[in-house]
């Protein structure tokens, strides 16, 4: 139920990190084939509807199947269906260059070589914490940006299916944490360092369990403001150690929020 709710959250974190001018409203509206207030490009509309269809596939499928070329290329044409026809479900081929602010990715001819070679990394390192792996892989993975469109939000699906085959809950990377995420790729370009980004993924991933734990415990869950109000706290300080996951709190659509247990009148 909890991972259903979050499909059009995790679209519009996705897609608003890739310069998407919808809504999180708007986006939910879209996946609930409801008109909108304002004209909307066909393209955005099809990004919003693809990504959801992947988010929901893969919960399915990462439990199917091991990640390999196969199932990247066949979410990827998923993603980019009725966006770009001619692009998608393939790499890039030879002459087809991109280049992501001042990265220019590798030869197309070295894409197949280089997504082995971090597929095998992830597995080959089992006794490594799963954030450090996650991220080692994302940030791999975007370095080579594999395919002419759809790099990051595919790039950001394939974490979510790592962690689930292995048991783990999905992750929620925010737009609000933009600058973060691009300072993890620059850290990365520079010197091969991946702490940006494990910091990342991290903190994502206890934001979900704590989320998931809340509810399942079912707690009162309460805005942060008006938890600060009421035990008289300082907001400003819950936000820091919300943001620093030190409390218990979690990120849900936009708002900072915290699960207390319930009051029992005898």
């Amino acid at each position: 139920m909890i991972s259903g709710a979050e499909v059009s959250d995790q679209v519009y974190n996705s897609n608003a990190i890739e310069n998407s001018t919808l809504s999180l409203e708007e986006t939910d509206k879209i996946l609930l084939q409801i008109e909108l207030d304002r004209y909307i490009t066909e393209r955005e509309i099809f990004e919003a509807k693809n990504l959801a269809r992947v988010v929901k596939f893969i919960e399915n499928k990462s439990k199917e199947s091991e990640l390999n070329f196969d199932v990247i290329l066949s979410l990827h044409k998923m993603l980019i269906l009725n966006i770009r026809d001619d692009i998608a479900g393939r790499f890039r081929k030879d002459g087809e260059w991109v280049r992501v602010g001042d990265h220019v990715a590798p030869n197309p001819l070295e894409i197949t070589g280089r997504l082995q070679k971090i597929l095998a990394e992830y597995n080959s390192n089992s006794r490594e914490s799963i954030t450090k792996r996650v991220a080692k892989f994302h940030l791999g993975f975007e370095y080579i940006h594999p395919f002419c469109d759809g790099n990051g939000r595919i790039g950001r699906v394939l974490n979510n299916y790592l962690l689930m085959r292995e048991g783990y809950v999905s992750i929620n990377i925010k737009f609000i944490d933009r600058a973060m995420y691009y300072d993890a790729f620059k850290e990365f370009q520079k010197s091969g360092a991946t702490k940006i980004m494990e910091t990342i993924v991290a903190k994502a991933l206890t934001n979900s369990y704590h989320k998931r734990l809340a509810y399942l415990e079912n707690k009162v869950i309460m805005n942060l403001s008006d938890y600060a109000k009421e035990y008289g706290l300082s907001h400003a300080n819950l936000i820091n150690k919300a943001k620093r996951q030190t409390i218990e709190a979690f990120l849900e659509r936009g708002v900072w929020k915290i699960g207390i247990d319930k009051k029992i009148n005898l």
